[in-house]
C-alpha cells in the first residue's frame, strides 16, 4: 500500500545545501551504485529544471522527479526525468504515486504541453498506465536499455 508523502515542487534555488545532498545522494545511490550506470548525473540541466521531491513522516527523502522546461530537452515538450523511489520503499505503490505527481505538476506548469521521458524497459508498463506511449526504438543509455515515451495532452 502506498504511503502518503509530503510534495514539494521547486526550481533548484529551492534547496537548502542540505536537501540537494539529499538529492543527488538518493539519485546516485540508484542510478549509479545500485545500477551500475556510469553516466553524467550532474548534467546542469538541474540547475533550470523543476525538482519534485516526496518526503515521507520522518522527513527522509524517498522519492524524486524533475521537471525540465520544453525546449531545454524536447523541443515541444516538457520532459520527466531521474524519476526515483528509495530501494526500500519500492513494491509500495511509491513508483505510482510520483509518477501521478510529477504528471499533475507538469499540466499545471506547463498547461497544454505534451510530456516526454526517456524510459528505462523495465519500467515501460509503468508508464503507459499513465497513458504514455513509446516513439523511439529501445536504445541503451547508460548501459540500461531505454525507450523516449510521450503523453499527448490531455483535455478536458
Amino acid at each position: 500500500m502506498a504511503s502518503f508523502l509530503q510534495w514539494q515542487c521547486h526550481r533548484f534555488d529551492g534547496f537548502t545545501p542540505l536537501t540537494v545532498y539529499e538529492m543527488l545522494q538518493l539519485r546516485d545511490r540508484v542510478f549509479v551504485v545500485e545500477q551500475q550506470s556510469i553516466y553524467g548525473d550532474i548534467d546542469g540541466v538541474d540547475l533550470s529544471a523543476w525538482h519534485l521531491t516526496g518526503r515521507d513522516g520522518a522527513g527522509r527523502l524517498i522519492a524524486y522527479a524533475r521537471l525540465i522546461d520544453p525546449d531545454v530537452k524536447y523541443r515541444d515538450a516538457v520532459a520527466i526525468g531521474r524519476v526515483v523511489v528509495a530501494p526500500e520503499r519500492r513494491g509500495t505503490g511509491l513508483g505510482k504515486q510520483l509518477m501521478a505527481e510529477a504528471v499533475t505538476r507538469c499540466e499545471r506548469l506547463f498547461p497544454g504541453s505534451p510530456i516526454m521521458l526517456s524510459a528505462q524497459l523495465a519500467a515501460q508498463r509503468l508508464y503507459q498506465g499513465f497513458g504514455f506511449v513509446a516513439v523511439s526504438e529501445p536504445y541503451d543509455d547508460g548501459g540500461i536499455p531505454h525507450v523516449d515515451m510521450r503523453r499527448e495532452t490531455h483535455r478536458a
